[in-house]
């Protein structure tokens, strides 16, 4: 699985497998956020498919879709408070990355977000999302 660390208690990834799911528990981390809506692409597995693997392998679950058409979604403050919390890492999941990221950075303030920026953006991630929605 090719996972970016973007804070030692915030990773994401692409496309994860429902194979997966137990080594992101075995990993350390303690919370799965499923950034894609169902359906989003032909063959990937639903929502209650991953919620079920992530209970099974002692992981708090959220589903939590958002598309570049909806950015950021109605789940920000939700999004906000579980990066935030540090004492449960946290693993997010999207096609590529890239809109989990674009949660995070938007999900910063003050200081944090220009860090957040900078981080992200030192990774390779486009950042269009974030900066749309922090102008509106």
């Amino acid at each position: 699985m090719n996972s970016v660390k973007l804070t030692p208690t915030i990773a994401v990834a692409g496309q994860i497998s429902l194979a997966q799911v137990p080594q992101i528990a075995a990993a350390g981390y303690k919370v799965l956020v499923n950034n894609r809506p169902d359906n989003e692409e032909p063959g990937q597995p639903g929502s209650a498919q991953f919620e079920a693997a992530a209970l099974a392998a002692g992981l708090e679950y959220h589903h939590l879709p958002v598309t570049a058409m909806d950015f950021p979604g109605p789940d920000v403050a939700r999004i906000e408070k579980l990066f935030d919390d540090e004492s449960r890492p946290l693993f997010a999941f999207c096609r590529s990355g890239t809109r989990c990221t674009n949660l995070w950075v938007l999900t910063r303030t003050g200081e944090a977000r220009q860090e957040a920026i900078d981080r992200a953006r030192a990774l390779g991630y486009d950042l269009g999302m974030a900066v749309r929605a922090a102008q509106n």
